[in-house]
């Protein structure tokens, strides 16, 4: 048995040295290729900044009005989108009933400003079966936006609700709280972030943060980008990562923008870029001092190429279309031979006056393009797989292969990048810059509750700050930059910001990843600044911690000013009827809730909801 256990030991040391030895080697090995790509990145980085400053200067940042950032941070996750009543603001209410439900409706509002009930009535729900974590999300913007005229009340009932929240995660493990939105106040704790560092979006870390979105998309459209695929040459993302070498080269276009005046613009595209593509970039060029929502869409315009007396005009698909058994390919600006320096009129789809059998109306062709699965654009995904069945071995292997070969154009679009992120990061990360009074609050309120109860140490608090402020707000608006911006985030750019979000993401954990050669491509892509970017999170907490503490009377001033400021532009109303429409679903489970409840029965608050009831729906009560 001793030499058994002697053997075992001498196996685990071996073992442990080896796996030692090899993380070192894959560190070095990143190190060294990451040298030799630097200082080509550093002087496209010159240049790079140079152009994304003078965009900036030129055109602004278009940062969305309060009522739109709302709207995207609280609904567009939601199913319904952007067709949601909360976005529309359109009720349907018949002119006659009007008056009636605004007065019932200004009760109700009464009534949830009344926090024994607005308590049991959140209890209540989220008591229910059907009540899932979806609807619990909707629910609780809808509570944020009819509460929004009075956040001082809103906070307090976040305080109570997260309070009774410690309480149930402390018992058990206190490390899992606020990581999901699993409950209505942890959404409601999002919406208010959201809503308190709206202002300091616009100030201070609104601008690194479009910069560095504008840089992702300038290196995207710099190489190929597959239409079909939704893969690009030059991403950080190795799962959208363009394999096959592409050829192509750089084309400037002559543009005439029919009434736009009789200036031509000059547009940089590629020789492989679909029509599609081709029109998003004249777009852009043409309409850069535009925000991206008052644009037309490639979907609205014409693409017209006058090589000589008569016009072409160019299309996706149409009867050109290189044909190959049912495979299809998407037809680019070389498929019609445009050559560089050539004039196109872009102008906008007159259906009336364009004959059909002259060209394909464009919404066809999308819809031609989502039907049809063996359109293809640069690469052909199904060859791929034949290849890789036909020379044999795993696909697994022949990936990782891939990853591998390539990973000098990851490192290198991520040294192109470097300065962008670091900035962004800075501009989050910094305590000794501006602090939203809302996040020294919100920490000191939990350092305070982790000191009450003896099984919270440090890490927790640690984890309790992450999942509360970087994880819920800036994770969310990193990936998602159009909740703040009036931009289009498109696929390929989208996979690049996710690569960048977990970076961050791990820089805010205090465990410990060790690499080889299976781990994740971002982990390895930006193994070097990990340990940086830990530090910086550990500063900043460890910053707001010193700084002045704020009271809570500065904390309910602050959130006056933001009531009054923007409560008038929501759709308050909408949000009240739409809550009403709970309070009406589960109608005698909140009624038989506020009887029971000896903090509701002296405030005739059941009465209050029945007359309300009886108003908006005519239910029968028992006045």
């Amino acid at each position: 048995m001793l030499a058994i256990i002697a053997i075992s030991v001498y196996c685990y040391r071996r073992k442990s040295r080896q796996a030692e030895r090899e993380y070192e080697r894959v560190r070095h090995q990143l190190e060294s290729l990451e040298e030799s790509v630097r200082d080509r990145c550093k002087r496209n980085l010159m240049i790079e900044m140079e152009d994304q400053t003078n965009d900036l200067n030129e055109a602004g940042i278009p940062f969305l009005d309060y009522k739109t950032y709302t709207d995207r941070v609280f609904f567009l996750p939601s199913k319904d989108g952007e067709n949601d009543v909360m976005v529309t603001g359109k009720l349907d209410i018949p002119e006659a009933r009007r008056h009636t439900v605004e007065q019932a409706l200004n009760q109700f509002s009464n009534l949830l400003n009344s926090k024994p009930f607005l308590i049991s009535f959140i209890h209540t729900l989220e008591g229910q079966r059907d009540f899932n974590a979806r609807v619990k999300v909707y629910f609780a913007s809808l509570l944020t936006v009819a509460l929004h005229g009075k956040l001082e009340y809103y906070t307090d009932i976040m305080r109570t609700l997260l309070l009774e929240l410690m309480e149930q995660y402390v018992a058990k493990n206190p490390k899992l709280m606020l990581r999901r939105s699993e409950t209505v106040v942890e959404r409601m704790l999002c919406n208010w972030m959201s809503i308190c560092l709206y202002q300091f979006l616009k100030d201070s870390a609104g601008e690194p943060l479009y910069k560095l979105f504008k840089a992702i998309k300038h290196q995207v459209e710099k190489g190929p980008v597959d239409a079909a695929l939704k893969k690009a040459k030059y991403t950080l993302n190795d799962t959208g990562l363009l394999g096959d070498d592409v050829e192509y080269s750089v084309l400037t276009l002559q543009v005439l923008v029919q009434g736009e005046g009789p200036d031509v613009v000059p547009v940089k595209v590629l020789s492989c870029d679909t029509i599609s593509q081709v029109k998003e970039k004249v777009i852009e060029q043409a309409f850069r001092n535009v925000p991206y929502s008052q644009r037309p869409k490639a979907d609205s315009v014409l693409l017209e190429w006058r090589p000589g007396s008569t016009g072409q005009i160019l299309s996706d698909l149409d009867l050109t279309s290189q044909k190959d058994g049912r495979w299809k390919r998407m037809n680019t600006l070389a498929h019609y031979n445009v050559r560089d320096n050539a004039t196109l009129v872009l102008s906008k789809v007159l259906h009336l006056q364009q004959p059909e059998e002259h060209h394909q109306d464009p919404m066809d062709e999308r819809n031609a393009l989502l039907e049809d699965n063996k359109v293809w654009h640069l690469v052909r995904s199904a060859d791929e797989v034949e290849e890789v069945k036909s020379k044999g071995g795993s696909m697994k292997e022949k990936a990782k292969a891939i990853t591998e070969i390539y990973l000098t154009r990851l490192l290198s679009v991520k040294g192109t990048l470097q300065q962008f992120v670091d900035n962004f990061f800075r501009s989050v990360l910094c305590s000794s810059a501006v602090v939203p009074p809302a996040v020294k609050y919100f920490f000191d309120f939990l350092d305070e509750q982790g000191e009450k109860h003896e099984n919270v140490d440090e890490e927790t608090i640690h984890i309790w700050k992450t999942n509360s402020l970087p994880l819920r707000f800036w994770v969310n608006i990193l990936k998602n930059p159009h909740f703040i911006f009036d931009i289009h985030v498109h696929e390929v750019v989208d996979a690049s910001l996710s690569v960048i979000a977990q970076t961050f993401m791990d820089a805010c954990t205090k465990s410990d990843h060790k690499l080889s050669r299976d781990s994740p491509s971002n982990k390895l892509l930006y193994a070097k600044e990990i340990s940086t970017y830990k530090k910086m999170v550990d500063d900043y907490y460890k910053g707001i911690k010193q700084m002045v503490s704020v009271s809570d009377q500065d904390m309910n001033t602050y959130l006056a000013e933001i009531s009054r400021a923007h409560t008038d532009k929501l759709n308050t109303q909408v949000a009240l009827h739409q809550l009403y429409q709970y309070a009406s679903k589960y109608y005698d489970e909140i009624i038989n809730a506020l009887d029971e409840d000896p903090a509701t029965q002296n405030k005739q608050l059941t009465l209050r909801l029945q007359q309300i009831a009886a108003a908006l729906e005519h239910k029968v009560t028992d006045l």
